[in-house]
Protein backbone atom coordinates (compact mmCIF):
# COMPACT_ATOMS: atom_id res chain seq x y z
CA UNK A 1 0.00 0.00 0.00
CA UNK A 2 0.86 3.51 -0.41
CA UNK A 3 0.01 7.35 -0.03
CA UNK A 4 -0.52 9.27 -2.83
CA UNK A 5 0.75 12.74 -3.15
CA UNK A 6 -0.29 15.54 -5.51
CA UNK A 7 1.73 18.78 -5.87
CA UNK A 8 0.46 21.83 -7.84
CA UNK A 9 -0.27 18.89 -10.54
CA UNK A 10 -1.34 20.84 -13.41
CA UNK A 11 -2.23 19.78 -17.12
CA UNK A 12 -2.05 21.63 -20.75
CA UNK A 13 -2.76 20.66 -24.52
CA UNK A 14 -0.52 22.34 -27.00
CA UNK A 15 2.47 24.44 -26.67
CA UNK A 16 2.74 27.97 -26.04
CA UNK A 17 0.40 30.61 -26.88
CA UNK A 18 -2.40 28.28 -27.91
CA UNK A 19 -1.93 25.68 -24.96
CA UNK A 20 -5.52 24.95 -23.12
CA UNK A 21 -4.91 24.70 -19.87
CA UNK A 22 -7.42 21.75 -18.67
CA UNK A 23 -6.01 20.85 -14.53
CA UNK A 24 -4.39 24.25 -12.66
CA UNK A 25 -2.56 23.51 -9.97
CA UNK A 26 -4.46 20.67 -7.95
CA UNK A 27 -2.78 20.09 -4.13
CA UNK A 28 -3.81 16.64 -2.39
CA UNK A 29 -2.35 14.56 0.12
CA UNK A 30 -3.83 11.01 0.48
CA UNK A 31 -2.91 8.59 2.91
CA UNK A 32 -2.22 5.14 3.39
CA UNK A 33 -4.98 3.11 2.66
CA UNK A 34 -7.56 5.95 2.06
CA UNK A 35 -10.22 5.46 -0.38
CA UNK A 36 -10.79 8.99 -2.08
CA UNK A 37 -13.54 9.85 -4.61
CA UNK A 38 -12.68 12.68 -7.13
CA UNK A 39 -16.30 13.83 -8.08
CA UNK A 40 -17.51 16.92 -10.76
CA UNK A 41 -19.59 17.60 -13.33
CA UNK A 42 -18.62 16.09 -17.21
CA UNK A 43 -15.74 17.91 -18.61
CA UNK A 44 -14.00 19.08 -14.99
CA UNK A 45 -10.60 17.21 -15.67
CA UNK A 46 -11.72 14.28 -12.99
CA UNK A 47 -10.56 11.64 -15.14
CA UNK A 48 -7.95 13.36 -16.99
CA UNK A 49 -6.57 13.96 -13.13
CA UNK A 50 -6.94 10.76 -12.63
CA UNK A 51 -5.03 8.93 -15.92
CA UNK A 52 -2.34 11.41 -14.85
CA UNK A 53 -1.88 9.23 -11.41
CA UNK A 54 -2.00 6.59 -13.79
CA UNK A 55 0.64 7.43 -15.97
CA UNK A 56 -1.60 7.70 -19.14
CA UNK A 57 -1.42 11.32 -19.16
CA UNK A 58 1.98 13.19 -19.04
CA UNK A 59 1.88 16.05 -16.36
CA UNK A 60 2.59 19.13 -17.46
CA UNK A 61 3.45 20.90 -14.26
CA UNK A 62 3.74 19.76 -10.85
CA UNK A 63 4.86 16.47 -9.05
CA UNK A 64 2.74 13.15 -8.37
CA UNK A 65 4.45 10.94 -5.68
CA UNK A 66 3.39 7.21 -4.80
CA UNK A 67 4.52 6.04 -2.02
CA UNK A 68 7.05 9.18 -1.72
CA UNK A 69 8.65 8.11 -5.28
CA UNK A 70 7.66 11.01 -8.02
CA UNK A 71 6.32 9.45 -10.60
CA UNK A 72 6.41 11.85 -13.48
CA UNK A 73 8.38 9.79 -15.90
CA UNK A 74 7.89 6.74 -14.43
CA UNK A 75 5.92 4.24 -16.95
CA UNK A 76 2.55 2.79 -16.07
CA UNK A 77 3.47 -0.27 -16.02
CA UNK A 78 6.17 0.20 -13.56
CA UNK A 79 3.90 2.29 -11.04
CA UNK A 80 2.40 -0.32 -9.68
CA UNK A 81 -1.53 0.55 -9.70
CA UNK A 82 -3.67 -1.02 -11.30
CA UNK A 83 -7.00 0.45 -12.84
CA UNK A 84 -10.71 -0.50 -12.88
CA UNK A 85 -12.52 0.65 -16.03
CA UNK A 86 -15.39 2.53 -17.43
CA UNK A 87 -16.52 -0.12 -20.16
CA UNK A 88 -14.74 -3.70 -18.03
CA UNK A 89 -12.32 -3.84 -20.87
CA UNK A 90 -12.54 -8.03 -20.72
CA UNK A 91 -11.50 -10.10 -23.33
CA UNK A 92 -14.29 -12.09 -25.09
CA UNK A 93 -12.66 -14.70 -26.33
CA UNK A 94 -11.38 -15.66 -23.07
CA UNK A 95 -12.44 -17.25 -19.52
CA UNK A 96 -13.19 -15.26 -16.20
CA UNK A 97 -10.44 -17.21 -15.18
CA UNK A 98 -8.03 -16.25 -17.91
CA UNK A 99 -9.03 -12.17 -17.94
CA UNK A 100 -8.07 -12.69 -14.51
CA UNK A 101 -4.78 -14.15 -14.64
CA UNK A 102 -3.61 -12.83 -17.81
CA UNK A 103 -1.64 -10.01 -16.39
CA UNK A 104 0.39 -12.52 -13.79
CA UNK A 105 1.00 -14.45 -17.12
CA UNK A 106 2.23 -11.57 -18.60
CA UNK A 107 4.53 -11.34 -15.64
CA UNK A 108 5.60 -14.96 -15.58
CA UNK A 109 4.46 -16.11 -12.03
CA UNK A 110 4.50 -19.37 -11.08
CA UNK A 111 0.76 -21.78 -12.26
CA UNK A 112 0.36 -22.22 -8.94
CA UNK A 113 0.49 -18.98 -7.81
CA UNK A 114 -1.57 -17.30 -10.50
CA UNK A 115 -4.27 -20.13 -9.35
CA UNK A 116 -3.96 -19.23 -5.76
CA UNK A 117 -4.19 -15.32 -6.48
CA UNK A 118 -7.19 -16.08 -9.06
CA UNK A 119 -8.95 -17.73 -6.62
CA UNK A 120 -8.80 -15.52 -3.48
CA UNK A 121 -9.87 -12.90 -5.62
CA UNK A 122 -12.93 -15.10 -7.05
CA UNK A 123 -13.76 -15.85 -3.12
CA UNK A 124 -13.98 -12.51 -2.43
CA UNK A 125 -15.63 -11.17 -4.97
CA UNK A 126 -18.41 -14.53 -5.43
CA UNK A 127 -16.88 -15.04 -8.70
CA UNK A 128 -16.00 -18.52 -8.23
CA UNK A 129 -18.49 -20.48 -10.07
CA UNK A 130 -18.10 -18.07 -13.17
CA UNK A 131 -14.75 -18.79 -13.92
CA UNK A 132 -15.05 -20.81 -16.59
CA UNK A 133 -17.88 -18.88 -18.88
CA UNK A 134 -16.50 -15.97 -21.19
CA UNK A 135 -17.86 -12.35 -20.45
CA UNK A 136 -20.67 -12.67 -23.04
CA UNK A 137 -22.37 -15.17 -20.27
CA UNK A 138 -22.28 -12.86 -17.71
CA UNK A 139 -24.32 -9.89 -16.33
CA UNK A 140 -23.23 -6.17 -16.47
CA UNK A 141 -22.09 -6.65 -12.59
CA UNK A 142 -20.70 -10.15 -12.88
CA UNK A 143 -18.54 -7.81 -15.76
CA UNK A 144 -17.53 -5.35 -13.50
CA UNK A 145 -16.60 -7.75 -10.72
CA UNK A 146 -14.45 -9.90 -13.30
CA UNK A 147 -12.67 -6.35 -13.86
CA UNK A 148 -12.04 -5.70 -10.27
CA UNK A 149 -10.50 -9.53 -9.63
CA UNK A 150 -8.23 -8.59 -12.75
CA UNK A 151 -7.09 -5.63 -10.71
CA UNK A 152 -6.81 -7.24 -7.28
CA UNK A 153 -4.72 -10.31 -8.41
CA UNK A 154 -2.48 -7.97 -9.21
CA UNK A 155 -1.82 -6.97 -5.41
CA UNK A 156 -0.62 -3.45 -6.52
CA UNK A 157 -0.28 -0.34 -3.89
CA UNK A 158 -3.12 1.65 -5.64
CA UNK A 159 -6.06 1.16 -7.28
CA UNK A 160 -7.61 3.30 -9.44
CA UNK A 161 -11.50 3.46 -10.66
CA UNK A 162 -12.81 5.05 -14.00
CA UNK A 163 -16.08 6.01 -13.25
CA UNK A 164 -16.82 1.71 -13.04
CA UNK A 165 -20.82 1.84 -12.32
CA UNK A 166 -21.74 4.27 -14.91
CA UNK A 167 -23.14 1.08 -17.58
CA UNK A 168 -24.63 -0.25 -14.87
CA UNK A 169 -28.60 -0.24 -13.75
CA UNK A 170 -29.34 1.86 -11.07
CA UNK A 171 -30.06 -1.35 -8.91
CA UNK A 172 -26.67 -2.99 -10.07
CA UNK A 173 -25.26 0.61 -8.94
CA UNK A 174 -26.26 -0.12 -5.48
CA UNK A 175 -25.11 -3.18 -5.29
CA UNK A 176 -21.49 -3.18 -6.70
CA UNK A 177 -21.21 0.23 -4.31
CA UNK A 178 -21.12 -2.17 -1.54
CA UNK A 179 -19.24 -4.52 -2.86
CA UNK A 180 -16.50 -1.87 -3.23
CA UNK A 181 -17.04 -0.70 0.34
CA UNK A 182 -16.63 -4.32 1.62
CA UNK A 183 -13.29 -5.08 -0.80
CA UNK A 184 -11.73 -2.07 0.52
CA UNK A 185 -12.23 -3.01 3.84
CA UNK A 186 -11.03 -6.64 3.46
CA UNK A 187 -7.69 -5.04 1.30
CA UNK A 188 -7.21 -1.96 2.72
CA UNK A 189 -5.42 -0.35 -0.45
CA UNK A 190 -5.15 2.99 -1.45
CA UNK A 191 -8.01 3.94 -4.09
CA UNK A 192 -8.84 6.80 -6.05
CA UNK A 193 -12.08 6.37 -7.71
CA UNK A 194 -13.62 9.12 -10.12
CA UNK A 195 -17.23 9.37 -10.67
CA UNK A 196 -19.54 12.23 -11.37
CA UNK A 197 -22.37 10.74 -9.21
CA UNK A 198 -22.39 12.91 -5.95
CA UNK A 199 -24.42 9.41 -4.03
CA UNK A 200 -21.29 7.54 -5.21
CA UNK A 201 -18.97 10.02 -3.70
CA UNK A 202 -20.92 10.08 -0.42
CA UNK A 203 -21.51 6.92 0.30
CA UNK A 204 -18.22 5.37 -1.20
CA UNK A 205 -15.84 8.15 0.11
CA UNK A 206 -13.37 8.43 2.98
CA UNK A 207 -12.81 11.65 1.83
CA UNK A 208 -13.66 13.78 -1.71
CA UNK A 209 -12.26 15.92 -4.26
CA UNK A 210 -14.74 18.15 -5.80
CA UNK A 211 -13.47 19.46 -8.75
CA UNK A 212 -14.78 21.82 -11.17
CA UNK A 213 -13.51 23.51 -14.76
CA UNK A 214 -9.62 21.76 -13.57
CA UNK A 215 -9.98 22.98 -9.76
CA UNK A 216 -10.20 21.60 -7.04
CA UNK A 217 -13.03 23.50 -5.42
CA UNK A 218 -12.95 21.34 -1.81
CA UNK A 219 -11.15 18.21 0.03
CA UNK A 220 -12.83 16.62 3.16
CA UNK A 221 -14.66 13.83 4.44
CA UNK A 222 -18.81 13.40 3.18
CA UNK A 223 -19.91 15.38 5.95
CA UNK A 224 -17.31 18.83 5.77
CA UNK A 225 -18.23 18.88 2.07
CA UNK A 226 -21.80 18.69 2.83
CA UNK A 227 -22.18 20.33 5.96
CA UNK A 228 -19.82 23.41 5.37
CA UNK A 229 -19.36 23.42 1.15
CA UNK A 230 -16.86 26.16 0.92
CA UNK A 231 -17.81 27.14 -2.19
CA UNK A 232 -21.58 27.87 -4.00
CA UNK A 233 -20.62 25.26 -6.48
CA UNK A 234 -19.64 22.72 -3.96
CA UNK A 235 -23.54 23.65 -2.13
CA UNK A 236 -24.76 23.27 -5.36
CA UNK A 237 -23.42 19.89 -6.67
CA UNK A 238 -23.13 18.24 -3.41
CA UNK A 239 -26.61 16.95 -2.11
CA UNK A 240 -29.94 15.74 -4.35
CA UNK A 241 -31.81 17.98 -4.18
CA UNK A 242 -29.36 21.21 -4.46
CA UNK A 243 -29.12 23.66 -1.59
CA UNK A 244 -31.24 26.53 -2.08
CA UNK A 245 -28.93 29.79 -2.88
CA UNK A 246 -30.83 33.08 -2.27
CA UNK A 247 -29.11 36.08 -3.72
CA UNK A 248 -29.33 39.04 -1.94
CA UNK A 249 -28.56 41.63 0.71
CA UNK A 250 -28.10 41.06 4.37
CA UNK A 251 -28.85 43.92 6.86
CA UNK A 252 -29.16 44.62 10.46
CA UNK A 253 -30.00 47.45 12.77
CA UNK A 254 -32.00 48.49 15.55
CA UNK A 255 -35.04 46.63 14.21
CA UNK A 256 -33.04 43.34 13.95
CA UNK A 257 -31.36 41.72 10.92
CA UNK A 258 -32.96 40.18 8.00
CA UNK A 259 -31.95 39.42 4.53
CA UNK A 260 -33.04 41.55 1.50
CA UNK A 261 -34.71 39.91 -1.79
CA UNK A 262 -35.94 41.92 -4.19
CA UNK A 263 -39.06 43.78 -2.12
CA UNK A 264 -38.94 40.92 0.37
CA UNK A 265 -37.15 40.74 3.59
CA UNK A 266 -36.57 37.44 5.20
CA UNK A 267 -36.08 37.87 8.99
CA UNK A 268 -32.88 36.65 10.27
CA UNK A 269 -32.26 35.17 13.49
CA UNK A 270 -28.70 36.24 13.88
CA UNK A 271 -26.95 39.04 11.92
CA UNK A 272 -24.96 37.62 9.01
CA UNK A 273 -21.30 37.24 9.16
CA UNK A 274 -21.22 40.72 7.11
CA UNK A 275 -23.77 42.99 5.72
CA UNK A 276 -24.25 43.95 2.20
CA UNK A 277 -24.48 41.68 -0.85
CA UNK A 278 -23.91 37.91 0.06
CA UNK A 279 -25.58 34.44 -0.99
CA UNK A 280 -27.57 32.42 1.70
CA UNK A 281 -27.93 29.01 1.39
CA UNK A 282 -30.59 26.84 3.50
CA UNK A 283 -30.53 22.83 2.50
CA UNK A 284 -33.85 21.50 1.44
CA UNK A 285 -33.70 19.65 4.25
CA UNK A 286 -33.35 22.21 7.44
CA UNK A 287 -36.15 24.24 6.36
CA UNK A 288 -39.36 23.50 8.61
CA UNK A 289 -42.70 24.42 8.13
CA UNK A 290 -44.75 25.84 11.19
CA UNK A 291 -48.28 26.66 11.40
CA UNK A 292 -47.66 30.77 12.40
CA UNK A 293 -48.12 29.85 16.06
CA UNK A 294 -45.24 30.90 18.21
CA UNK A 295 -42.12 29.01 17.11
CA UNK A 296 -40.87 27.73 20.38
CA UNK A 297 -39.07 28.73 23.32
CA UNK A 298 -35.68 28.98 21.06
CA UNK A 299 -37.69 31.44 18.73
CA UNK A 300 -34.31 33.62 19.29
CA UNK A 301 -32.74 31.10 17.04
CA UNK A 302 -35.08 30.62 14.43
CA UNK A 303 -36.58 33.01 11.49
CA UNK A 304 -39.79 33.00 9.75
CA UNK A 305 -39.86 33.01 5.67
CA UNK A 306 -43.59 33.12 4.09
CA UNK A 307 -43.16 30.04 0.97
CA UNK A 308 -45.48 30.63 -1.92
CA UNK A 309 -46.10 27.24 -3.26
CA UNK A 310 -46.17 26.67 -7.12
CA UNK A 311 -45.31 22.56 -7.39
CA UNK A 312 -45.46 19.60 -5.16
CA UNK A 313 -43.88 16.53 -6.41
CA UNK A 314 -44.42 13.15 -4.40
CA UNK A 315 -41.46 10.72 -4.41
CA UNK A 316 -42.35 7.74 -2.11
CA UNK A 317 -40.62 8.46 1.42
CA UNK A 318 -40.32 12.16 1.28
CA UNK A 319 -42.19 15.57 -1.14
CA UNK A 320 -40.46 18.15 -2.62
CA UNK A 321 -42.36 21.27 -2.52
CA UNK A 322 -41.06 23.71 -5.10
CA UNK A 323 -42.63 27.74 -4.76
CA UNK A 324 -40.71 31.44 -4.19
CA UNK A 325 -39.75 33.48 -1.45
CA UNK A 326 -40.08 37.17 -2.77
CA UNK A 327 -38.47 36.76 -7.05
CA UNK A 328 -36.20 33.47 -5.57
CA UNK A 329 -37.19 29.88 -6.13
CA UNK A 330 -36.94 27.84 -3.72
CA UNK A 331 -37.15 23.86 -2.58
CA UNK A 332 -38.35 22.78 0.51
CA UNK A 333 -38.26 18.90 1.51
CA UNK A 334 -41.23 17.27 3.87
CA UNK A 335 -41.63 13.87 5.11
CA UNK A 336 -44.28 12.31 2.26
CA UNK A 337 -46.58 10.94 5.39
CA UNK A 338 -47.59 14.68 5.46
CA UNK A 339 -49.96 16.61 4.32
CA UNK A 340 -48.97 18.54 1.25
CA UNK A 341 -49.51 21.91 0.55
CA UNK A 342 -51.45 23.16 -2.48
CA UNK A 343 -50.15 25.39 -5.46
CA UNK A 344 -50.81 29.19 -4.03
CA UNK A 345 -50.62 28.32 -0.32
CA UNK A 346 -48.06 30.19 1.64
CA UNK A 347 -46.08 28.01 3.86
CA UNK A 348 -44.53 30.05 7.04
CA UNK A 349 -40.34 28.04 7.00
CA UNK A 350 -38.48 27.82 9.96
CA UNK A 351 -34.78 28.64 9.20
CA UNK A 352 -32.35 27.68 12.09
CA UNK A 353 -29.67 29.67 12.31
CA UNK A 354 -27.02 27.02 11.98
CA UNK A 355 -28.36 25.73 9.27
CA UNK A 356 -27.77 28.91 7.25
CA UNK A 357 -24.68 29.33 4.75
CA UNK A 358 -23.63 32.59 3.87
CA UNK A 359 -21.25 32.83 0.54
CA UNK A 360 -19.47 35.81 -0.95
CA UNK A 361 -21.98 37.23 -3.66
CA UNK A 362 -18.87 37.87 -6.25
CA UNK A 363 -16.60 34.97 -5.72
CA UNK A 364 -18.66 32.11 -4.21
CA UNK A 365 -16.28 31.60 -1.22
CA UNK A 366 -17.87 30.41 1.78
CA UNK A 367 -18.41 33.65 3.96
CA UNK A 368 -17.63 32.69 8.52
Amino acid sequence: MASISLRNVVKRYGHGAKANPVIHGVNAEIADGEFVVIVGPSGCGKSTLLRMVAGLEEISGGEIAIADRVVNQVEPADRDIAMVFQNYALYPHMSVFENMAYGLKIRKLPPEQIRARVDKAAGILELGHLLERRPRELSGGQRQRVAMGRAIVRDPQVFLFDEPLSNLDAKLRVQTRLEIQKLHRELGVTSLFVTHDQVEAMTLAQRIVVMNAGRMEQFGTPEEVYGRPATTFVASFIGSPAMNLLKGRAEADAAGARFVIGDVALPLPHPAPRTGDLILGLRPEHALPHDGQAVAADAADIASWPLRVEMVEMLGAERLVYGRLGDAAFTLRIDGTDTPPRPGDVVLLKAPAERLHWFDAATGQRVD
